[in-house]
């Protein structure tokens, strides 16, 4: 799918994100001179070509107390990752989860879970969990804790103004 030049102003107004106002996309709408509903709807076809991946929230865990986070990788039987992968994405702790190709010998690990706490405890305790569902499937586990926030963005477009 290509983008027309309405989709590209939609795309520039809120790549950094919804302004933070009861209606957002009202909002947006209107600086772009369009109703809410064409909006919704450009958006929603966007996201279904795959031009939009998706549109989520994206906190930042360092502002909400969250100081403790952990990249948590496991080796988990390949029989079993999707039905196992879906399980500990929707434990409520884990704000992300994938699959990932392995990079053996080095690298055995196939699924990755993003565990957030106040403390390395806490996430440990967290770890534990995931680990006990898991069980026998998984095979062997680490854990990668943040030391600071990298990137808390996605893809930006250049502004074809000038």
């Amino acid at each position: 799918m290509s983008i027309d030049a309405i989709d590209r102003r939609i795309i520039e107004a809120t790549q950094a994100g919804l302004p933070l106002v009861p209606h957002p996309y009202a909002h947006v709408a209107r600086g772009l001179d369009l109703t809410e509903e064409d909006l919704c709807a450009r958006m929603r076809t966007l996201q279904d070509s795959g031009v939009i991946r998706r549109i989520a929230l994206a906190p930042n865990h360092y502002k909400l107390g969250m100081t403790a986070n952990g990249m948590s990788v496991w080796d988990v039987a390949d029989d079993r990752l999707a039905d196992l992968g879906q399980q500990v994405g929707n434990l409520a702790f884990v704000s992300h989860c994938y699959e990932r190709p392995r990079a053996l010998p080095d690298w055995p690990y196939n699924l990755f879970a993003m565990l957030h706490g106040t403390s390395r405890d806490e996430v440990e305790d967290l770890r534990a969990q995931v680990a006990g569902l898991l069980g026998e499937a998984c095979r062997g586990h680490d854990i990668l804790y943040s030391t600071r926030i990298l990137k808390k963005t996605g893809l930006r477009l250049r502004s074809q103004k000038g």
